[in-house]
């Protein structure tokens, strides 16, 4: 049985390290902290006035309004850091950084509407460490209620500087 937590709304201490500011995270609460699994879930609401999504021009049947899939990418570095923080222990105050390095695939299953929240999951496959950095690599599945809406395999990098 592995140690899972849920942690709810943001902690406070979470949002102040973070690599972006609450309108760059854009999730509003951690779901799943399952470091025997080496897993995290968070929650991101949905709505018309996110980043990029809200510059849609929308046609009901042709084009609706969905959470852009560069938004999800983004999003993919946002739940990368909540398992930095929650799972790997790691803080940017003191003076770990990380980035995006290599996208081996990205699929884009369905459109995520603004009917419900997403449920984004972020779970560690490889973590060989170098000295004083990390090179991760993630599984990411990103659902809404039943539907999966994404799936990637994606490598960082995490470094002290």
């Amino acid at each position: 049985m592995s140690d899972q937590s849920s942690l709810g709304p943001l902690p406070a201490e979470f949002v102040e390290d973070a690599l972006y500011g609450l309108d760059g995270l854009l999730i509003d609460e951690i779901v799943t902290v399952d470091p025997a699994e080496n897993l995290v879930r968070v929650r991101m609401p949905v709505h018309e006035g996110l980043p990029i999504t809200n510059t849609q021009k929308v046609h009901p049947e042709r084009h609706p309004r969905h959470v852009s899939g560069g938004l999800m990418v983004h999003m993919t570095g946002v739940v990368a850091f909540v398992h930095f923080y929650f799972i790997m222990g790691l803080r940017h105050r003191d003076g770990w950084t990380g980035y995006g390095v290599r996208m081996k695939e990205a699929r884009f299953h369905a459109l995520a509407d603004m009917s419900a929240p997403l449920i984004l999951e972020c779970r560690s496959t490889d973590r060989p460490r170098v000295r004083s950095k990390f090179l991760q690599r993630y599984e990411f599945r990103f659902t809404q209620g039943e539907k999966l809406v994404y799936e990637g395999d994606q490598t960082a990098i995490w470094m002290k500087v």
